[in-house]
């Protein structure tokens, strides 16, 4: 069954809004996700022999990669060999009615296929293209292959991440990549909105090893002014304490944070050692950080001496900050989770029922949805390709000269 696009009279915020998404893997696919997922008509266009590797990432049942039915879903896939002249041609017709352009090829990619921009916004001058790459279009890091990986290293966040006496240490998941994701689908509809006023569209330069070094915080300024280095610091940081995770009496852990300066006296109060709120250096969260051995004694000990449940229920009548430290299996009998609607099920033509997380946030007017999950390579093409007024002649002359 082929899914009809997204109707523009239906409440969904994005809907009547065309993007194309041509960018594989992660962090542009997730920006094209965020934005079908609030109503905008995505088409994913894949090359014809080699689909976006993300279907081929993780675990995958009977077949299917269980990844791409998260990152693929409310997508329409088409294939396309951009480099073929008839695929340019097609891409060239489909942009001539599109909003977005998502694209993470090296930089000159496109360029060398005569894509570019001069080519792209002739044929639609409120054409809006997000150019995603691991450093950006320009400066001496550009024409690198790079993913990731690469901007969690160079940001400096796995300098920071990790024990005092252990290696850097880097996310077991696409953390970079899904901040640029996000970034990037906020920078689509920033771009948008300038379009609102001025009629035409412009190009996003989106390097992925901005946005994490954005929510790193204020290292480069703490270095410019103060020549600070942020260390590794394990679970604990410079600006407060107690701040850690800490094992409870049947084995499971929990995390205690304390960044209110009233938080942290209720749980020195909790674990019975309120002769220590009065001590000058407890007054601040840096001079707190500095007592971290004492004050990680202090409520590591007593938390050690109690059950989970008992722990959580004590510093939940405290109205002290602790959450379990939880896995997948937690998170999804989780009553906050439920009660809040994150993860949700639909069922998919493929696999049945599926559970996975709901839209980013919630909208009180006009909300997002999930209406289906990522489908199989090429699926919609000679769907898409009918809208955009081909013929069966013309189809079949492209899929003979392999542009399709």
């Amino acid at each position: 069954m082929t899914p009809p696009p997204p109707e523009a009279g239906t409440a969904a915020p994005l809907a009547g809004l065309r993007v194309l998404d041509l960018a594989t893997l992660f962090a542009g696919p997730l920006a094209a996700t965020m934005l079908g997922d609030f109503g905008a008509d995505v088409i994913k266009v894949e090359h014809p022999t080699r689909p976006d590797p993300a279907r081929g990432h993780g675990p995958a049942k009977n077949g299917v990669g269980l990844w791409w039915k998260l990152l693929g879903r409310n997508k329409r896939t088409i294939t396309l060999d951009l480099s073929t002249p008839g695929g340019r041609a097609v891409l060239l017709r489909l942009a001539a009615g599109a909003d977005v352009i998502v694209e993470n090829f090296r930089p000159g990619t496109l360029e060398r296929w005569d894509l570019g921009w001069p080519e792209l916004s002739a044929a639609n001058p409120r054409l809006v293209l997000a150019r995603v790459t691991a450093f950006g279009q320009f400066g001496p890091y550009a024409s690198r292959p790079g993913f990731g990986t690469l901007a969690e290293a160079l940001s400096g966040f796995a300098a920071i991440t990790g024990e005092p006496d252990g290696p850097p240490t880097l996310p077991p998941f696409g953390l970079a990549d899904s901040i640029a994701g996000l970034a990037t689908a906020y920078a689509v509809m920033t771009a948008l909105a300038a379009r609102e006023r001025t009629g035409t569209g412009q190009v996003i330069d989106m390097a992925i090893i901005e946005p994490i070094l954005t929510v790193l915080g204020p290292q480069p300024l703490w270095y410019d002014q103060l020549g600070h280095v942020q260390p590794r610091t394990g679970n604990r940081t410079g600006n407060n304490a107690p701040r850690n995770t800490y094992r409870t009496s049947d084995g499971t852990w929990v995390a205690v944070s304390t960044s209110a300066q009233s938080v942290a006296e209720r749980v020195l109060r909790l674990v019975g050692r309120p002769e220590l709120i009065d001590e000058p250096w407890f007054a601040t969260g840096a001079g707190r950080a500095a007592h971290a051995d004492v004050l990680d004694e202090a409520v590591g000990g007593w938390i050690a001496r109690h059950t989970r449940t008992e722990v959580l229920a004590a510093f939940d009548k405290a109205e002290a900050a602790i959450a379990p430290v939880q896995d997948v299996r937690d998170v999804m009998a989780d009553p906050q989770y439920r009660a809040l609607g994150t993860l949700t099920t639909l069922h998919d033509p493929e696999l049945g029922p599926l559970r996975m997380q709901n839209v980013l946030f919630r909208l009180s007017a006009t909300p997002g949805a999930i209406r289906w999950a990522g489908r199989p390579h090429g699926a919609d093409t000679d769907a898409v390709l009918t809208e955009l007024g081909l013929t069966p002649k013309e189809l079949a002359a492209l899929r003979a000269e392999g542009a399709l």
